[in-house]
C-alpha cells in the first residue's frame, strides 16, 4: 500500500481522539483557553451530558476577525510568543484544541476584542465569518459532539456519569483559580476570588471546615521553588483520591511523583487504604518542568524528581509533626464564659489517693514507678482548682479515668477525652524512630537473582536503601548481594527487592522499605504500649498527656486512629439545652 498524506478533515478527526475523549475534555479546553485570554468570570452550560450542547462564555480579551479565522488552524496558538517550548506559561499551547472539536461537532464562536467596532462570529462548519453584535469576551458553542464520529458517540458513558465528569474538571480549575468565578449551568457556583478555604469547603465539603492544615513552604536551594496550600489532618480522610488536588505552575496535574510524596508523607499517620485530602501548589522556574508530555496536558516530567519529591515529603511531615502546643494557641475567653470562683472540694474516700506533683518529670512519672508523692489523706481532701493553671495545657488538667480505656481531662472551654493506648502507642513510635537503626554485618551476603535492568534500577537507589540499614551492592550482571541488614529484619528479601525494581522502574523511586520499617516499628509500639483496659494513677495520666502534647504527630495514632476527641463546653451545654 503506498504511502499517502491525510486529508485535514481525518488528520483533526485523530487528533480529537486524543483531545477530545468525552464532553469533559471539551469544557477543559475550553475553560482553559478563557483563563489564557484573562477572564475572571466564566459561565459553563451543559445539556444532556454534552452530547447536545456545550456552551462555555467569558469576558476575556476576545479576539479580532483575523485571530478568529486562524483559532481553528491546527497548531496555531497565542499561547507561544517565541519557539521556546520550555518556558510556557500558559494553560494551552498546542493550538490543537478548537480545530479538534470542530472536527467532531457543529463549533460556533462568537467574540469581540474591545477595539473593533463590533463583534465577529464563526461558523465552524463552513468557515463563515460574519459581523455580530456580541459586545465583549468570547462564547464558544459545541452542538452534537462526536455526530460526525458515530462510532465514538457510542463509547459515552450515560448523561449523569458525564456531567459529573464536566463537574469534576470544573471543580479543578476553579480550585487553581480562585480568583476567578466559575458558574455551572447556573447550579454550581464558585464566586469570583473567594477566600481559599472556603472554595475548599465548597468543592470538598463542610466537613473539611477548621480541619485543613496550610501549607507554606520554599526552597532554599531555589528561589523559584515554593510549595504552599491546605492538607487536611490525619483523621481527615476519604476512601479513595476524589479530594487530592494538586497543581504545577497554575496547571492541575495527577503525577506519580506527586501522588507518592503525598502518600509517603502521610505514611506513619494514615492507613494504606485511606486518602488524605489535600489543594497543594508547587511553582517552580517553567523549565525545570517539561509539561509536553500528553495532548490533555494533565502529566508533567520533572527535571530532578527525586529532589522535588524530598522536598514535598520534608515539608508536608513538618506540618504534619508539629506536636500540639505549637498548633493550637489556647486563649481564654473570659468576655463570653464567667467561671465561678474557686471552692473547696470535699471527697470522701475509703482508700488512699495520690495527686501528681505538678514538678514531677514526666517521664519519671509515666515510664518509671512514680517516687515522688503528695501526702496521702485518708479522710478529707482538700483540693483548689485553679482555672488559670490549664490555660497553658493543650489537653488540660487530668481529672480521671473511664472504663480503663480513656483519660478525661478538662479546659477552660472543653471537655478532652484521650486514648490512653492510642496516646502511649504515638510516644513510643516517635521515640523509637529517633534511634539509629541497629546493622548487623553478615558472614555469608545474601545473594538475589535478578534481571539486569531490575539490578540497574535497585542499585539507583543505593543510597536510600543504606540508610534504612541495608548494605548492598552488585553481585555479577543479573545478582545483588546484601552485606548489612536491621539486626532484627528476617524478610523475603527476593521479594523485597523485585518490588523495588518494580517502582523505581515505575516511578523513579520505591517507598517499600519505608513502609516496611513503618509496619516494624508500628508492631513493636502497639505491643509495647499501654493496654485498652490497663488502670492508670493520676501521675501516670498527667504525664502521658504532658508527654503527648510534645509529641510529633500525637494526634493520631500510627495506625491513623485519632488520639484525642475535643468536646467544646458550648457543645455539652447545647446537649442540656442551657443554650
Amino acid at each position: 500500500m503506498p504511502v499517502r498524506v491525510l486529508p485535514d478533515f481525518l488528520v483533526n478527526q485523530i487528533a480529537a481522539g486524543e483531545v477530545v475523549e468525552r464532553p469533559a475534555s471539551v469544557v477543559k479546553e475550553l475553560i482553559e483557553n478563557a483563563l489564557d485570554a484573562g477572564a475572571d468570570q466564566i459561565m459553563i452550560d451543559v445539556i444532556d451530558g454534552g452530547r447536545t450542547l456545550i456552551s462555555v462564555i467569558d469576558n476575556g480579551s476576545g479576539m479580532s476577525r483575523e485571530d478568529l479565522a486562524k483559532s481553528i488552524t491546527r497548531h496555531a496558538t497565542s499561547k507561544l510568543p517565541d519557539d521556546d517550548l520550555l518556558n510556557i506559561n500558559f494553560m494551552g499551547f498546542r493550538g490543537e484544541a478548537l480545530p479538534s472539536i470542530a472536527s467532531v461537532s457543529d463549533m460556533a464562536i462568537d467574540t469581540c476584542n474591545g477595539m473593533d467596532s463590533n463583534g465577529w462570529s464563526l461558523d465552524c462548519n463552513t468557515g463563515e465569518i460574519k459581523p455580530s453584535d456580541w459586545e465583549a469576551g468570547t462564547r464558544v458553542r459545541v452542538k452534537n459532539l462526536f455526530s460526525k464520529t458515530p462510532a465514538r458517540l457510542k463509547f459515552l458513558r450515560g448523561d449523569r456519569a458525564e456531567m459529573i465528569s464536566v463537574l469534576d474538571v470544573v471543580k479543578k480549575l476553579a480550585m487553581a483559580r480562585t480568583d476567578v468565578g466559575f458558574t455551572l449551568n447556573n447550579k454550581w457556583r464558585f464566586p469570583k476570588n473567594q477566600d481559599m478555604q472556603e472554595r475548599i469547603a465548597s468543592i470538598m465539603g463542610d466537613d473539611v471546615r477548621g480541619r485543613m492544615l496550610p501549607v507554606d513552604a520554599s526552597s532554599a536551594s531555589s528561589k523559584s521553588l515554593k510549595l504552599y496550600g491546605f492538607i487536611s489532618e490525619p483523621t481527615l480522610r476519604r476512601a479513595s483520591s476524589v479530594d487530592q488536588y494538586l497543581f504545577v505552575n497554575g496547571r492541575p496535574v495527577k503525577d506519580k511523583v506527586l501522588v507518592g510524596a503525598l502518600r509517603a508523607a502521610y505514611m506513619d499517620v494514615m492507613h494504606a487504604r485511606e486518602f488524605p485530602l489535600c489543594a497543594l501548589y508547587l511553582d517552580m522556574d517553567p523549565r525545570n518542568v517539561d509539561v509536553n508530555v500528553s495532548p490533555a496536558k494533565t502529566e508533567v516530567h520533572f527535571l530532578e524528581p527525586s529532589h522535588i519529591r524530598g522536598f514535598i515529603i520534608k515539608n508536608l511531615r513538618d506540618v504534619l509533626s508539629k506536636p500540639m502546643g505549637e498548633k493550637q494557641n489556647i486563649q481564654p475567653n473570659t468576655q463570653e464564659r464567667i467561671w465561678p470562683e474557686v471552692r473547696k472540694m470535699t471527697f470522701d474516700v475509703s482508700k488512699p489517693v495520690y495527686v501528681a506533683s505538678p514538678h514531677l518529670a514526666p517521664d519519671s512519672a509515666f515510664m518509671f514507678p512514680v517516687s515522688e508523692k503528695q501526702e496521702v489523706v485518708n479522710n478529707d481532701i482538700v483540693t483548689e482548682i485553679h482555672e488559670q493553671d490549664t490555660y497553658d495545657l493543650p489537653l488540660g488538667r487530668v481529672i480521671g479515668q473511664v472504663g480503663n480505656k480513656y483519660v478525661l481531662s478538662q479546659r477552660p472551654d472543653a471537655l478532652v477525652i484521650i486514648d490512653q493506648h492510642a496516646a502511649h502507642e504515638r510516644i513510643t513510635y516517635e521515640k523509637l524512630r529517633s534511634h539509629s537503626i541497629k546493622v548487623q554485618p553478615l558472614l555469608t551476603p545474601i545473594v538475589i537473582n535478578m534481571k539486569s535492568e531490575d539490578v540497574v534500577a535497585v542499585l539507583s537507589i543505593s543510597d536510600d536503601i543504606r540508610k534504612a540499614g541495608l548494605h548492598i551492592d552488585a553481585f555479577g550482571d543479573d545478582a545483588i548481594a546484601i552485606f548489612e541488614k536491621p539486626a532484627d529484619w528476617d524478610l523475603d528479601w527476593a521479594d523485597l527487592f523485585h518490588s523495588i525494581a518494580d517502582e523505581v522502574r515505575e516511578y523513579g523511586h520505591s517507598a517499600q522499605l519505608n513502609e516496611r520499617l513503618h509496619l516494624k516499628l508500628a508492631n513493636y509500639a502497639c505491643h509495647h504500649s499501654v493496654r485498652a483496659g490497663q488502670k492508670l494513677d493520676f501521675a501516670q495520666m498527667d504525664a502521658l498527656l504532658r508527654d503527648i502534647e510534645k509529641t510529633e504527630r500525637g494526634s493520631e495514632c500510627n495506625h491513623g486512629r485519632p488520639v484525642y476527641k475535643i468536646i467544646p463546653l458550648t457543645d455539652i451545654d447545647a446537649w442540656f439545652e442551657r443554650i
